[in-house]
């Protein structure tokens, strides 16, 4: 009997809709929530003393990243008024003119 290797699938992961950005002593971690209603969470990779500008970079260009990487669609990430010194929100929506950008321009 012949075996076939297995192909390994990319994990299912939704559309992100919301990003919950948080500081803790052990680092920035994160919550994405999709627009299928599921969520997946992590620590975000930047160093523990990045500042929180820098932080929501980072979160922005990993939900971008997954949404263009993932789906094939842009998204525009709007970071919320901070309502905890150490905790943000943000709305992630689907880009107008939703064409994914060319990895050989960048554009």
């Amino acid at each position: 009997m012949v075996r076939r290797k297995k192909e390994k699938k990319r994990p299912s992961v939704g559309i992100p809709k919301g990003i919950v950005l948080l500081a803790t002593p052990d680092g920035w971690r994160h919550s994405v929530l999709t627009m299928e209603g599921g969520m997946f969470c992590g620590r975000l990779d930047v160093p523990i003393n990045t500042d929180p500008q820098d932080a929501r970079a980072a979160a922005t260009a990993m939900v971008t990243g997954l949404a263009r990487d993932f789906h094939g669609t842009n998204v525009e990430v709007n970071w919320a008024p901070p309502q905890e010194p150490w905790s943000w929100t943000a709305q992630v929506t689907l880009a107008i003119g939703n064409e994914p950008a060319s990895p050989d321009t960048g554009d």
